[in-house]
């Protein structure tokens, strides 16, 4: 099946066009210039927020568009992916000339790069306020961390998980050791839920796995008030702070909570590293993640003894540039938490409030509007896909944008309709003014006037422009 979303005849500085799903034929066009570079599209109706931010190394990065112009990419997909900081491709840069094995040898090489590794535990368990007998473990991702944490539950233990939580989050306990609650409406209704499910069960243990900030909205839970309700019932907690800890600070000492999970490349060290810090207990009682080399301490005929502490399960040769990247990054955002704080809050309420300004645009919420927010806002367009949003978006304004249902399934049901899907703008350190502007232009321009080039949909392909002029392949980088 294929469908259109065409536009009628329009000029370089005004796109016209028709609603989504209708077919008008279209008329040959001239040959365009050759490409141009443009800063930004006006109108500018956003001031520039003042603010002494760290650098990404995407900062200059342009991108070519269908009107065969080249724009400063407008970055909003923070959510999914963030570019790396300029300290922290500085830090990789440092440690690749002595990178050498951890803990493997007495060369300088290994050396220098198992104290920069065991160094990165400490930066990163300052981060986000690790006890001083708290484990930190090095991990791939979020996703990672929460599957090694699943991975020590002992046997008993009753895991609660709201069915609005990310898929890492929700998925690794399995269905019969873990209770479900309903997706919340408001903060209260979420510690209210949980209080119910503890007050019911009989479980032995019991874990709680709490959202530090929505994936799909942004908004930031009631993280201190479920801690302590979990508490009171004996429960141990687990924060996903995937979303949280790029945009706000954490302090596991204050906060009381027992574990937190969290991935490099959403704080701006994308190279495949995450981190689960928390109580050591568990992790030493429970068997290792990864069995191999570095977790053991000796192998016999009979038996094997391993290693007790973080080691027990970072089998294997570790990431040990992936974790200097982390640190790096997390070094940087712990100095300027307060800016970035600032930065984000003004570009999102100007995005909220120029996206509320558009007619058929409608703001997504779980908790409610008025819940803080870590600067994501999630948005639909009466009468277009939201696949086809985020492509015009990117080809004819330069905006990266998500669509979809974005690893949290039974949310989007819940809050969008079954199978219904949305498009997320999360704002970062790469997201700036004159970009806010930008996309609130195109989203108004789109209803208003439609595509500017057709656009057809085909289930196993999805949506394509028609008479794209870009050459969007990219040699190899080696």
């Amino acid at each position: 099946m294929t469908v259109q979303a065409t536009h009628t005849q329009h000029d370089t500085e005004t796109p016209s066009g028709t609603e989504y799903g209708t077919a008008v034929p279209r008329e040959p066009r001239e040959p365009r210039a050759a490409l141009r570079v443009v800063r930004d599209l006006p109108p500018h109706r956003v001031p520039q927020v003042q603010a002494h931010l760290p650098l990404t190394v995407a900062h200059e990065l342009g991108v070519p568009t269908v009107h065969r112009t080249v724009v400063d990419a407008a970055n909003f997909d923070h959510g999914a992916t963030t570019p790396a900081l300029v300290s922290v491709r500085d830090a990789v840069d440092a440690a690749l000339p002595t990178y050498g094995s951890v803990h493997r040898g007495a060369g300088l090489p290994s050396r220098v790069t198992t104290g920069w590794f065991e160094q990165a535990r400490v930066t990163v368990g300052e981060f986000v306020g690790a006890r001083p007998d708290d484990e930190v473990v090095f991990t791939r991702n979020t996703t990672d961390a929460l599957a090694l944490l699943a991975h020590c539950v002992p046997r008993g233990t009753q895991v609660f998980a709201w069915e609005s939580a990310h898929h890492a989050a929700l998925l690794p306990w399995g269905r019969r050791n873990c209770t479900r609650l309903a997706v919340p409406n408001s903060a209260s209704d979420a510690v209210q839920l949980l209080r119910s499910a503890l007050a019911a069960s009989d479980a032995r243990g019991k874990l709680v796995v709490i959202t530090g900030a929505c994936n799909v909205t942004g908004e930031v839970w009631p993280v201190r008030e479920l801690i302590a309700a979990a508490k009171e019932y004996g429960a141990r907690t687990v924060i996903d702070a995937a979303q949280l800890a790029p945009h706000r600070e954490i302090d596991l000492a204050d906060l009381g909570a027992d574990w937190v999970a969290f991935s490099g490349h959403k704080l701006y060290a994308p190279y495949g590293a995450g981190v689960l810090v928390g109580r050591r207990d568990w992790l030493d009682l429970a068997s290792p993640y990864l069995p191999g080399g570095g977790a053991t301490a000796r192998v016999r005929h009979q038996r094997i003894t391993w290693h007790s502490g973080a080691a027990r399960h970072e089998g294997g040769t570790p990431n040990a540039v992936g974790a200097i990247a982390l640190a790096a990054a997390c070094a940087t955002l712990r100095r300027h938490h307060e800016e970035i704080e600032r930065h984000e809050a003004a570009l999102a309420d100007q995005l909220r409030t120029g996206l509320r300004s558009i007619p058929g645009v409608r703001l997504v919420s779980v908790l409610g509007e008025d819940r803080p927010n870590v600067g994501v806002v999630t948005f639909t367009v009466d009468g277009y896909d939201p696949a086809l949003v985020s492509l015009v978006l990117s080809d004819e304004y330069g905006i990266s944008v998500r669509d979809g249902r974005f690893c949290a399934h039974l949310l989007c049901d819940s809050i969008l309709g079954d199978g219904s899907t949305a498009v997320r703008a999360s704002i970062g350190l790469a997201t700036r003014a004159h970009h806010v502007g930008r996309l609130v232009d195109g989203v108004r321009r789109l209803v208003e006037a439609g595509p500017t080039l057709d656009y057809t949909y085909d289930e196993s392909t999805g949506w394509t422009a028609a008479d794209d002029p870009r050459d969007l392949s990219v040699p190899c980088p080696w």
